[in-house]
């Protein structure tokens, strides 16, 4: 163990100087996209399906509520647990376990036989999908440099709105080719279990033991680790860090209100942009696919761009607080505007254009994912990134049933859309009061 980093310093440094670096932990992050991309699929297929399922199962309005909302039950409660556990073990052992078993759980939800049954098996499906994004912020820890994590944090948290875009298409598919809702769950479930398979060839044994990293690359990512705990050591108290410091940190509270902000944008306009647009704009099923296909992909290409240009910046010598305050600033104002702008809208043209343009900008907030890492001592970033995600993911819960009373209250959407105009002002808000350069626990 060189300096708290992991790695293992090279037998011969000059060596693997001379030789090119692979570029496996690109191929990690990739194929981490890919698993987040299906995270969302196998999110969206009941919400596709459950009009077949409800008249299959003869439910009514109000238990499709409830059950549409178990999901987030078993995901936010498992956040913060599932952290800690990438902390202890191996994180990639932990996001191929999630991975796994999400599969199986979805394939055996095509075999359900009563609402209790679906139930059931949604908490489940929150509870095994839990540890994928905490885990992957931990792999950031791993085998990213400072520098390249804006892209890292992006590439992977930007499946959210690639798994949302393509998901209808994708189950629709599957009910077409299966025979119905229950082929649409089982093809889904086996999917994700194939997928999982192919990212644990390409993300097990970290820097240190995956063999197709050589030399070059570990030796590359054991230096800019050790400059990072160097760096650290110098501003470190000496003082064990615990709980208590975390919950007494401004980082700590602004990064978690900030990403619940940021999710309360997401989820809403994710569960309830479908409704507004056949209510306000008189679309039909076919063109609300095409639509959110159109507005959930700027929201994919906006991630990734996001993430370019931070790096990027860094790169040429930005400070960590310009840079990131200035993207995340940018990604609130950009979407408050936006959001607006679609409260005067006019036409289907402007509504689909306004929509994109806040999803583009609403996703550079995917940049959060490299917080943890950013503001938590190196053990602690698991469960520091699983209780930033328990804040988000509490937006998911309450964020559709509120938007649900103002609308059924007002008989319009305006006060719903001012809320994610609010969100926005105050995902700028408090993403400028984070210091991206302390450490909690170091003294500057």
């Amino acid at each position: 163990m060189q300096g708290g980093t992991g790695l293992k310093a090279s037998k011969n440094p000059n060596a693997a100087l001379a030789a090119k670096p692979t570029n496996v932990r690109w191929r990690v992050f990739i194929m981490l996209l890919a698993l987040v991309t299906i995270n969302y699929v196998d999110r969206a297929v009941l919400s596709i399906a459950m009009p077949a399922i409800q008249k299959d199962l003869a439910l009514d309005p109000a238990l499709v509520g409830v059950i549409l909302s178990s999901f987030f039950w078993g995901y936010a409660l498992m956040q913060i647990p599932s952290g800690w556990l990438s902390d202890k073990i191996r994180p990639d052992k932990v996001v191929y376990g999630a991975a796994l078993s999400w599969g199986i759980v979805q394939t055996l939800t095509g075999f359900i036989n009563g609402p209790k049954m679906l139930m059931t098996l949604r908490v489940l499906l929150g509870i095994t999908e839990a540890p994928v994004m905490p885990g992957s912020s931990k792999l950031q820890a791993i085998w990213l440099s400072k520098s390249e994590r804006g892209r890292g944090a992006t590439i992977i948290d930007s499946g959210a709105p690639l798994g949302t875009a393509v998901g209808g298409p994708i189950i629709v598919a599957f009910m077409a080719w299966f025979g119905g809702w229950r082929g649409a769950l089982i093809g889904a479930g086996i999917l994700t279990i194939v997928v999982a398979y192919l990212v644990w060839r390409v993300i097990k044994g970290g820097p240190n033991a995956n063999p197709k990293v050589n030399e070059a690359e570990r030796e590359y990512i054991r230096k800019a680790l050790e400059e990072e705990y160097e760096e650290h050591k110098r501003n470190a108290t000496g003082l064990k860090i615990g709980p208590k410091d975390y919950l007494a940190a401004r980082n700590f509270w602004c990064m978690c209100l900030g990403w619940f902000s940021f999710n309360t944008v997401f989820y809403g306009l994710m569960t309830w942009g479908p409704s507004y647009l056949a209510q306000t704009q008189n679309l039909d099923i076919k063109a609300i696919g095409g639509s959110i296909l159109i507005i959930f992909g700027a929201g994919f290409i906006g991630e990734i761009i996001g993430g370019l240009i931070t790096d990027k910046w860094r790169e040429k010598g930005g400070n960590d607080n310009t840079v990131m305050r200035t993207m995340l600033s940018i990604a609130g104002i950009m979407t408050a505007i936006s959001i607006f702008l679609l409260t005067k809208s006019t036409s289907v043209t402007m509504a689909i254009t306004t929509l994109s343009f806040a999803l583009f900008f609403l996703r550079w907030g995917g940049l959060y994912w490299s917080v943890p890492a950013a503001i938590s001592q190196r053990e602690h970033v698991g469960t520091v990134g699983g209780c930033m995600n328990f804040a988000g993911n509490i937006a998911g819960v309450i964020t559709p049933i509120y938007i649900g009373i103002i609308v059924s209250t007002t008989g319009s959407y305006f006060l719903a859309l001012m809320v994610f105009v609010f969100a926005g002002i105050l995902l700028a808000t408090v993403s400028s009061l984070i210091n991206y350069n302390k450490k909690i626990g170091t003294v500057n």
